[in-house]
């Protein structure tokens, strides 16, 4: 049995309690359709994206969140300059905060599938479903709304590096869950995204203010 510490992840809002993972975990069910975007999409990059499970989807987020101590890390962000923190050529992955609302800029690489969280948790099949009941999120591209999909409890394997805001493990199986938008590579230039989510007494959101451009050197962020 594998225990770890419960994060509550509220368009990225943290609450953290004790919990445990020992049930057997079933097969991940199937992605449903994703939020439609008005983009021009690089074919082999939203067909990575598109390709992904809930398992596979939420598994490299929660370990995209947990690759970067605190100090640093993107879901803590409160302006967007750390927004490039520990992202990988393919998916390029979005967060929230820890609670309130905060506005971000970040510059997105042309041709990157974006995809993120409303609210989501990691932790036992029970906390999914009590989280589940509750959750609600809402998101708008350019002022046009985005239709989230329902993950609900789903195993999930994570890494983390010491140090990172959401679990002292540095490897877990365990389970997720959560309303999330994966979007089409955007086109080049700025874009506005705005993000809500809440279960229970949680809420918090991100206006982001994005760039689409040219990924910039490595180093440079």
């Amino acid at each position: 049995m594998r225990c770890i510490r419960l994060a509550a992840l509220l368009a990225g809002a943290v609450a953290l309690t004790a919990a445990c993972t020992d049930a057997p975990a079933p097969s991940p069910t199937p992605t449903s359709r994703s939020a439609q975007t008005q983009s021009a999409p690089t074919q082999s990059a939203t067909a990575q994206a598109r390709k992904l499970t809930p398992a596979e989807l939420q598994g490299q987020w929660w370990s995209w969140a947990a690759s970067t101590e605190q100090s640093r890390n993107p879901v803590l962000d409160e302006d967007g300059h750390l927004c490039a923190r520990g992202q990988k050529d393919g998916i390029w992955f979005l967060a929230g905060t820890t609670g309130g609302t905060v506005s971000r800029s970040c510059t997105v690489p042309v041709g990157a599938p974006i995809a993120f969280p409303l609210v989501n948790i990691f932790g036992q099949t029970s906390d999914c479903t009590d989280f589940m009941k509750a959750a609600k999120g809402s998101a708008a591209l350019d002022g046009s709304p985005l239709t989230p999909e329902t993950f609900d409890a789903t195993p999930i394997e994570m890494a983390a590096v010491p140090g990172n805001p959401f679990t002292s493990e540095t490897s877990a199986h365990t389970w997720s869950c959560g309303l999330w938008v994966r979007l089409d590579p955007l086109t080049p230039g700025t874009h506005e995204l705005t993000l809500r989510g809440e279960s229970g007494s949680f809420s918090t959101g991100v206006d982001y203010h994005l760039t689409v451009a040219e990924r910039p050197p490595a180093g440079t962020t």
